[in-house]
């Protein structure tokens, strides 16, 4: 499906991701707000990435992907229900200084060690997608 109508959220569908260079980049999506962006920058909407090698999984708004600005390009199922989640993301309580992990809907108690290699969890909006694609880097 292609165009500007908007669209239902479907677990495995890749999307294009138009940037200011001309070029593409693709995400897949997942469970649980889950989009992983692909390491591959294709030159045309249809050099699809051949590796399942993600530059970051994040969370990402639906109305990013429901507006139809970004066009579905494919549907890559999963193998099985646990790869559909996306990797576990940590929280940090700013005031109290303490870490948990978020992981398939479930928050437990972590330490800094255990937190420093995971994606912060948040939502990201289409704009700071395309930003930290593009390697500006300051939203995260």
């Amino acid at each position: 499906m292609t165009g500007k109508r908007r669209r239902r959220l479907k677990i495995g569908d890749v999307y294009a991701i138009p940037l200011p260079n001309g070029k593409y980049a693709f995400g897949r999506v997942y469970k649980d707000a889950g989009f992983g962006v692909y390491e591959h920058i294709g030159n045309s909407i249809d050099d699809l990435p051949d590796k399942e090698e993600f530059l970051f999984n994040i969370g990402v708004y639906k109305d990013v992907l429901t507006s139809g600005k970004w066009d579905v390009v494919e549907n890559r199922p999963f193998s099985n229900e646990e790869e559909a989640f996306p990797p576990p993301k940590y929280i940090q309580d700013k005031i109290l200084g303490k870490y948990s992990i978020y992981h398939k809907g479930e928050i437990k108690e972590a330490t800094k060690e255990e937190c420093k290699d995971l994606e912060v969890a948040g939502v990201w909006d289409e704009q700071h997608i395309i930003d930290r694609i593009m390697g500006e880097d300051k939203w995260h």
